[in-house]
C-alpha cells in the first residue's frame, strides 16, 4: 500500500458511486464487518492526513472511517484503504469491491 493521495483516492472511490458494492470494514479488534452489500450514492475524502472517508448508502445512511493513511487498488479492482499508526500497526481498514470478499 502507498500513502493516500487525496485526489486520486477520491477519484477511485467515486468509481463505486451508483454501484452495488461489497464492503469490508474493521477497526482494530472492536469492529469487523465483511461482505455487506450496499448501493453507494456518495463518496468523499476529507482531511489533510490522516484522512476521513465517508460513504452514503442508498436508503441506509452513512459509513465514515477515520485515521486512514494508505490506499491501493488491487488486481481485481477493489479499493483497499487502511490506517496505520506510527509503529506500522493497522488500526482501521475499509475495502470496497464489486464481488464478495473471501470468507
Amino acid at each position: 500500500m502507498i500513502p493516500i493521495d487525496r485526489q486520486h483516492t477520491e477519484a477511485e472511490l467515486r468509481k463505486f458511486v451508483g454501484a452495488e458494492v461489497y464492503v469490508h470494514s474493521e477497526a482494530t479488534s472492536f469492529v469487523f464487518v465483511r461482505n455487506f452489500k450496499v448501493k453507494v450514492t456518495e463518496a468523499h475524502v476529507k482531511g489533510e492526513g490522516p484522512y476521513r472517508v465517508a460513504l452514503r448508502f442508498e436508503d441506509r445512511g452513512w459509513l465514515r472511517m477515520e485515521a486512514l493513511t494508505h490506499a491501493e487498488v488491487d488486481g481485481s479492482g477493489r479499493l483497499l484503504l487502511a490506517g496505520y499508526d506510527d509503529r506500522g500497526r493497522m488500526n482501521v481498514a475499509l475495502h470496497l469491491g464489486k464481488e464478495p470478499f473471501a470468507e
